[in-house]
């Protein structure tokens, strides 16, 4: 019997998520008769919960294929509402849209709390004798999915772009460094990643032979702001200037920050970055050299700027959604669609899966072994594993009249069938 599908989106974006939009819908459709319509929660977990469901069966085949090269979550939105285990209302609210749409496949793409989510709403379906079968599919710019071995997946959709991203943003860096040094000697660029390091290191492959005066600090290495503000003064003494990259969630004392709905740290939306703190201490202080220390933070640009993704984290992103719809019509509920890489000098990944209790709410840290020992750079061991990510050319982003051309999907919805309803973290 035919049932419905459901994806929804939640946590924040990345460069490739539209691309495991686009292979969960292109998979879906590839099996007619187990699959009827497919529907996008608008806005994740909380479009659920108001019945918008975004009918992505009637989009034009044209924006499907778009969505390989849309960046961010724009194109059915994500959210950052966590449905908590004491919200009962919300969850028998999930669960009765869910039934009066005819859902038998519920699909969730987002990061370590998404797959719990997933994992709670699919168990509590079938307890309540629905045929529901639950897949996660992964999504984090921060890699921090999985497990400290790499054995539940090696990597995760988003990841492989915002490390281009940041190769590309420290070579520029290093010209405009290199040209200035005179004044501004030393340039302070913060990078995104709550506590993983992962972002930041990834600063390395614009310089893997080590030629450049780039020192980068990681949550995982511990340094105090002296301790930093001193290899910063050690690097300019020596070679007369210095490129720093530092982790957003870096230990410089109070930045006054928020929270968002999930508990986690919003240092982008703080008082004071981490740079700021950085460049301030450094010209207060003083520095080896003539001139100031500059400083400049990077926000929601590394997630949402379609020309830095990877052309492999966009093949991979699409490879987890199909995977995803695979499991799905197999039967095979509970798991998030993964990658896993062959051992081997020749990059090659394969498509598994792992249960989502392994998963959900799990938290990766960058491995201790991959952090040198100045606790101011990443080991070659890093560069290896991370290289492979970025891939070799520029993705081609459709362009007309000098725009980039993104999806844009009809505002279709499913008809509704329920009272209206208000979440209860709105109350």
């Amino acid at each position: 019997m035919k049932k419905n599908l459901l994806i929804a989106q939640s946590g924040g974006p990345s460069p490739v998520i539209n691309s495991s939009l686009r292979g969960v819908v292109e998979a879906a459709k590839c099996f007619p008769d187990k699959i009827g319509r497919i529907y996008g929660g608008w806005h994740g977990i909380e479009g659920i919960l108001k019945e918008e469901l975004l009918d992505l069966s009637v989009q034009p085949d044209d924006e499907i294929a778009l969505l390989r090269n849309t960046p961010a979550a724009g194109a059915i939105g994500t959210c950052r509402y966590k449905v908590k285990s004491h919200q009962q209302e919300d969850f028998d609210r999930i669960v009765e849209v869910l039934k009066a749409h005819d859902i038998g496949y519920f699909l969730y793409n987002g990061g370590n709390d998404s797959m719990d989510t997933a994992n709670k709403v699919a168990k509590l379906a079938q307890e309540r004798g629905l045929d529901v079968i639950g897949i996660g599919v992964p999504k984090t710019i921060d890699n921090d999915v999985g497990d400290s071995e790499f054995k539940l997946i090696d990597h995760t959709p988003g990841f492989g772009s915002v490390a281009r991203y940041w190769s590309h943003i420290v070579q520029n860096t290093e010209e405009e460094n290199r040209g200035s040094c005179p004044a501004d000697p030393v340039i302070v660029l913060q990078a995104m990643g709550r506590k993983i390091g992962f972002i930041p290191a990834a600063a390395r492959l614009a310089d893997p032979k080590r030629e450049m005066p780039l020192l980068i600090f990681l949550y995982e290495a511990g340094l105090t702001m002296e301790e930093m503000a001193d290899k910063i003064n050690g690097t300019v003494k020596e070679r007369g200037r210095a490129i720093v990259v530092v982790s957003e969630g870096c230990d410089v004392g109070d930045l006054g920050f928020t929270k968002d709905k999930f508990g986690h740290a919003q240092f982008g939306a703080s008082q004071t970055t981490v740079q700021q703190a950085m460049v301030n201490y450094l010209n207060k202080h003083g520095i080896k050299a003539s001139g100031n220390a500059r400083g400049q933070t990077f926000g929601t640009d590394q997630r949402s700027t379609a020309i830095y993704a990877s052309t492999v984290d966009l093949d991979e992103a699409y490879r987890v959604g199909q995977k995803a719809v695979e499991l799905a019509v197999n039967g095979e509920g509970g798991y998030m669609s993964t990658i896993l890489r062959d051992p081997g000098m020749i990059y090659q990944v394969r498509y598994d899966k792992a249960p989502l209790e392994l998963v959900a709410n799990s938290e990766r840290f960058f491995p201790k072994n991959w952090i040198t020992d100045s606790k101011s750079d990443v080991t070659d061991e890093f560069v290896a594993y991370c290289r492979p990510l970025i891939g070799e050319d520029w993705a081609s982003v459709p362009m007309i009249n000098g725009r980039q051309r993104f999806t844009r999907f009809e505002p279709v919805f499913a008809e509704k069938k329920l009272a209206g309803y208000v979440p209860e973290d709105y109350r």
